[in-house]
């Protein structure tokens, strides 16, 4: 009797240990530390502008996980992204000035904040689906909006709410350096947080939910608490990313969370790649980068300074475009892209063989 030919990569899951272990290979192991060592080493090598667009993608990429969680995943449709990023900003800026409240509270409040408004509004995917359910969303980011901007005018606050630093152990947070570092870690944090969601009951659930409501009901499938969950959860994250973004700039205006803010987040799961957590980091590292990008190519064509006043609008169609060029031709998103690549490499030099099949 002959033996079974092996898995085309060769890689196998021989226990529940190896299907619930984080990096599966000891190749992936090797560049994962690789990686990591890297990113720690980066802001002692960078100049302090790259240093601040790291820690930007570090800053966005949680607000992505967020949102992948419940739209890419769970597959609900949120247009309150902005309003929530505000939210959490405006409570963690409020308690810091009306009662000089710290970090370490502030930023819990801002989590509980997010996770009220989260549950509040995530009432009506009870009911609603789809677009309806997306304009539900949307009321939240002009509710939010309104009641800042009316703390703002009512305060005096015209160019917005000044931050102090944060202090965490009587160590300041102010340089760009442990900045990076900071956020390095709650983005890791974060990242975590959502891998563990998705291996437990919680990830089963809103990924059958996402593919049919009605077979994950018939299987006895809780509907209303892991949507309402998906929710909880999502908001809270993404205020805790709003109220990071206060301290991080040191001031906040209602200014700061137009609708645009939420087009972006949006864009970063397709771009990136629905339902993977990947493809959240990578759509935000894409859209972060991209209007730096643009920028800098039309600073290297003739008659710069002529065409410096049609950045922003350059940037507006530019990003549309590739928006568009995504859906088209890579539905999959940047996470399709590195999984073929990663395919490729993993059998390298060899041909793809089905399994079972001789040579």
């Amino acid at each position: 009797m002959s033996k079974p030919l092996p898995a085309a990569s060769g890689h196998f899951r021989r226990s529940y240990a190896d299907e619930f272990r984080l990096i599966e290979t000891r190749f992936a192991r090797i560049w994962a530390t690789v990686f990591t060592l890297c990113l720690l080493a980066f802001p002692f090598l960078a100049s302090p502008f790259y240093v601040d667009l790291a820690t930007q993608v570090f800053l966005t990429s949680i607000g992505a996980l967020a949102l992948m969680l419940l739209t890419g995943i769970a597959g609900q449709i949120s247009l309150g992204h902005a309003g929530l990023i505000a939210a959490g900003a405006f409570t963690a800026g409020i308690l810091f000035k009306e009662f000089s409240l710290p970090f370490w509270v502030t930023v819990p409040a801002a989590a509980v904040t997010g996770a009220l408004l989260g549950l509040i509004f995530g009432l009506p995917s009870l009911r609603l689906r789809g677009l309806y359910l997306a304009v539900s969303t949307f009321a939240l980011h002009f509710v939010v909006v309104y009641l800042g901007g009316e703390y703002e005018t009512r305060r005096g606050f015209s160019t917005g709410i000044l931050v102090d630093p944060p202090k965490i152990f009587g160590w300041e947070i102010y340089a760009p350096r442990t900045w990076y570092l900071v956020l390095l870690a709650a983005a890791g944090i974060a990242l975590l947080v959502c891998i563990n969601l998705m291996r437990a009951r919680s990830g089963r659930a809103w990924r059958a939910i996402h593919s049919n409501e009605t077979v994950a009901e018939a299987l006895g499938i809780g509907i209303a608490r892991y949507k309402l969950l998906a929710f909880v959860i999502s908001s809270s994250m993404t205020a805790v990313a709003g109220a990071l973004f206060a301290y991080y700039r040191g001031f906040v205006s209602i200014e700061a969370f137009s609708m645009y803010l939420t087009i972006q987040y949006v864009a970063m799961i397709i771009i990136g790649g629905m339902g993977s957590l990947l493809g959240a980091i990578l759509g935000a590292t894409f859209v972060t980068l991209f209007p730096y990008l643009i920028e800098g190519l039309m600073s290297a064509l003739p008659g710069a300074d002529r065409l410096a006043g049609s950045v922003f609008a350059v940037n507006y169609a530019a990003f549309g475009i590739v928006m568009i060029l995504f859906l088209v031709f890579e539905p999959q998103g940047l996470v399709g892209i590195w999984r073929r690549l990663r395919d490729y490499f993993q059998l390298w030099p060899f041909r793809y063989r089905p399994v079972g099949t001789k040579s």
